[in-house]
C-alpha cells in the first residue's frame, strides 16, 4: 500500500530528499512549491519504503491502510493532487517523475575561512539558517533569542493540540548542543546588545525576528475592552511569558479572520478542556478553559468559503471534531452555491449544516459550536466600556462580548536596522540588508508561508551571505 502526507505537514521537503523513485511533489525547485497547502505523495508511483515516514520531522505520513478515522480523507487529498495534473505531463511508465539534473548553487572556494555568525532568532527562519551554516560550512554560530527558552513560533505559535507539528522543534533543538553553536536566551537586541555591537563583534548577523505583532482592522470601536488581537490569544495558551489573562466571560465570541490562527483560536476556545489536558498547554489557560462561559465561536470572513485563508487540511480536521458541532451561516444564497460548485475548499463544507442564525440572541446551550459565516466584513465594533456587538456587512449587528483580531501578525521595527513601515518588513534584495547583515523570514518576506517555506527562504539568504564574503565584502 502506499504511503500518505496528512494534516500537520510541514512543507520543508525533508520527505521529497528522501524519497528513491521521486514520487512526492511539488518539490522545491517546481513553480508550485510553497504555494500548495501540503506536499503530496503519487500513490501510483510510490513503492512503500517508508523513508519518507521514517525522515519527516512532524510525523504527518503514514501507510494509507493505517490512517484513522480522521485522517483516512487524506488518501484521497494526496492521490487528487496529480489526477488533477494534465496528461501531456504524465509518461505511461509506473515512474513519470523524472529526476532533474543536479545543481550546484554555490562555489565555495577549499580554503574558505571559518566565519563567526550571529543569528538572532530561534524560530524555524533562523534554525533553518542554522542548519545550512553547520552542515554547509565551517562557520561558527553565536544563536540569540530574547527569550528564556528556544523555539519561537514552534514553541510559542503553533497551537498546542498539533504536538506532531511542535516535534520539528526536536529537529532544530540537535544543533543547539553543536561544537561550533553558542546558544544566548534571555539577550534582547536593542536593550541588551545592539546591532552595531554585533555587527562589529561578528562577521555577520542574520536577523530572524519574525512578524510578532498584530495587523489593525482599521474600523470604530477596535480599542474597546473586549477587542482583543489574536496574537495575545495564541501566546495565552502557549504560556509566553508576555502573555496575559484572556477573558472567557462571554457566550459569544467573534473572531474576525479566516486563516488558520483563526481556526486554532477557535478550536482551542470551543474544545474539551480534558482533550487539552494532554497537550503542551499553558497550565494557566487550561485553568481558565475549564471554568470558560464560551459556548459559541463566530469565524467572520469577509470573502466566500473556497476563497477562505485558512489551508484545506486545516478545515478537513476542522470537520473532523466529533465534540464539537460546525455550522455554515444561510444568510448569503451565493454561500451554498459556492460551496456546491466550487473549488476544493469549499467542498470540504458539503454536508454541514446551514443555518439562519438570530444574531440577537444568545447561543443556545448545549453542545459547544463554532459557526462559520462568509461574505461578511467588519464594520464596527460596537458598545461604551465593553464589546457588546460587531456590526458588519449589510447592517448587521452580532452580539457578542468578545471580538478576536485574526487579521494577520506584522513585524515591528528593530533598533538600528532599516524599516519600511508599509509592510513591515526589513528591506532587504535576496535577504541582504547590507554586506555584514541579513535578514531571513517573516521580517524578511513578510507573514506568509508556514515552517517550511523558511528552509528555502533561509537558503537564499545564508547564499548571499557566502556570496558577500567570497567576493570579500564582510568586515567587522
Amino acid at each position: 500500500m502506499p504511503y500518505a502526507i496528512t494534516q500537520t505537514c510541514c512543507n520543508d521537503a525533508t520527505c521529497v530528499k528522501v524519497c528513491p523513485v521521486n514520487c512526492i511533489h511539488p518539490t522545491p525547485d517546481e513553480p508550485d512549491f510553497g504555494t500548495t497547502d501540503m506536499l503530496y505523495i503519487d500513490p501510483a508511483t510510490c513503492i512503500d519504503c517508508g523513508a519518507c515516514a521514517d525522515a519527516c520531522p512532524v510525523d504527518a505520513i503514514f501507510p494509507v491502510e493505517r490512517l484513522t478515522k480522521q485522517l483516512r480523507p487524506y488518501a484521497e487529498v494526496n492521490a487528487a493532487y496529480y489526477a488533477d495534473q494534465a496528461p501531456a505531463q504524465q509518461d505511461p511508465t509506473p515512474n513519470f517523475h523524472r529526476w532533474g539534473p543536479p545543481v550546484f548553487h554555490r562555489d565555495i572556494p577549499s580554503d574558505f575561512a571559518p566565519l563567526d555568525v550571529a543569528v538572532v532568532g530561534t524560530g524555524p527562519a533562523g534554525m533553518y539558517a542554522v542548519e545550512d551554516l553547520l552542515l554547509h560550512t565551517n562557520s561558527r554560530v553565536t544563536l540569540i533569542d530574547r527569550l528564556p527558552v528556544a523555539g519561537g513560533l514552534v514553541r510559542y505559535g503553533v497551537a498546542p493540540d498539533h504536538p506532531s507539528t511542535k516535534k520539528i522543534g526536536e529537529a532544530f533543538s540537535r544543533f543547539h548542543t553543536h561544537p561550533r553553536l553558542r546558544l544566548r536566551l534571555g539577550v534582547e537586541v536593542g536593550k541588551d546588545v545592539t546591532a552595531d555591537e554585533l555587527a562589529t563583534k561578528h562577521d555577520a548577523v542574520i536577523y530572524a525576528v519574525g512578524a510578532s505583532s498584530a495587523r489593525s482592522l482599521g474600523i470604530p470601536g477596535e480599542d474597546l475592552p473586549g477587542s482583543v488581537a489574536a496574537t495575545d490569544v495564541v501566546a495565552w495558551y502557549n504560556g509566553h511569558p508576555d502573555a496575559g489573562a484572556v477573558d472567557l466571560s462571554a457566550e459569544r465570541v467573534v473572531v474576525v479572520g479566516s486563516g488558520n490562527v483563526a481556526l486554532d483560536v477557535a478550536r482551542i476556545l470551543t474544545a474539551d478542556p480534558k482533550s487539552l489536558a494532554r497537550t503542551t498547554i499553558s497550565p494557566a489557560a487550561l485553568a481558565q478553559l475549564r471554568s470558560s462561559k464560551v459556548r459559541e465561536v463566530v469565524l467572520l470572513a469577509r470573502r466566500g468559503p473556497d476563497a477562505a485563508a485558512y489551508t484545506a487540511p486545516e478545515l478537513l480536521a476542522l470537520t473532523q471534531q466529533d465534540d464539537v458541532d460546525l455550522v455554515v451561516d444561510a444568510h448569503d444564497p451565493q454561500i451554498a452555491e459556492e460551496i456546491e460548485t466550487a473549488g476544493a475548499k469549499a467542498a470540504l463544507l458539503q454536508g454541514l449544516p446551514r443555518e439562519a442564525v438570530d444574531w440577537s440572541a444568545p447561543p443556545q446551550h448545549g453542545k459547544r459550536r463554532i459557526v462559520l459565516r462568509f461574505n461578511s466584513a467588519p464594520q464596527e465594533i460596537l458598545g461604551d466600556t465593553q464589546v457588546r456587538a460587531l456590526r458588519v456587512t449589510g447592517d448587521v449587528e452580532i452580539a457578542a462580548g468578545r471580538v478576536i483580531r485574526a487579521v494577520g501578525y506584522r513585524g515591528t521595527e528593530l533598533p538600528g536596522l532599516p524599516f519600511d513601515a508599509g509592510t513591515g518588513t526589513i528591506p532587504h534584495e535576496g535577504g541582504r540588508v547590507r554586506p555584514g547583515t541579513y535578514v531571513v523570514g517573516w521580517i524578511k518576506r513578510g507573514p506568509s508561508g508556514g515552517i517550511g517555506a523558511n528552509r528555502t527562504c533561509a537558503q537564499e539568504t545564508v547564499g548571499s551571505l557566502l556570496e558577500d564574503a567570497v567576493a570579500g565584502r564582510l568586515a567587522k
